[in-house]
């Protein structure tokens, strides 16, 4: 059964599912929380292959996940926002990160990537912290910092994937 016959089940899940059921879609929105906006950073911090991401964005924003903005002319550049619809996924982001926590699944430890704090309450988001009732719940609502292990990581993630690039331009310029 393809994705298409998914979407289309009265199953609410299921038709959830075929739009966000893959891992690469919830890595482009969590860089998205994180402020990644432009494809060549969303590339190097995911490492999907320039062919996906630019298939998968187009996905996501035909789903009304995401809108892009033009940010530059000649050649055409665009940077990527999560819409009202999207920005409701980071409750779910919020859940895997929860599950991830409790279940053991950071090489980190009992440190998070990423620590977060509600800002109404000022409670510590930890792996049993439950989203409060009201409005739908997102990344807007919390103050985060980043371990210096996450924060290494993700650069280190950026250089090799600048190097690539160079290298890359240095061969078709040969």
């Amino acid at each position: 059964m393809g994705w298409d016959e998914i979407s289309e089940s009265v199953c609410q899940i299921s038709c959830a599912l075929s739009e966000v059921g893959d891992r690469w879609t919830l890595l482009i929105m969590l860089e998205l929380s994180m402020g990644s906006r432009r494809f060549d950073a969303l590339q190097a911090q995911t490492g999907i292959s320039s062919h996906l991401l630019s298939t998968r964005l187009k996905r996501m924003e035909d789903d009304g996940l995401i809108e892009r903005r033009l940010y530059l002319e000649r050649p055409p550049r665009y940077e990527y926002y999560a819409t009202p619809k999207g920005k409701e996924l980071d409750a779910v982001l919020l859940t895997l990160r929860a599950w991830g926590l409790r279940w053991g699944q950071s090489p980190l430890g009992s440190d998070p990537s990423i620590a977060m704090t509600y800002k109404a309450t000022g409670e510590v988001i930890d792996g049993h912290w439950q989203i409060p009732r009201g409005a739908p719940f997102t990344f807007d609502d919390i103050e985060a910092s980043m371990h210096d292990s996450y924060r290494h990581e993700r650069e280190a993630k950026a250089s090799v994937f600048h190097q690539k690039i160079r290298r890359k331009k240095e061969a078709a310029a040969k």
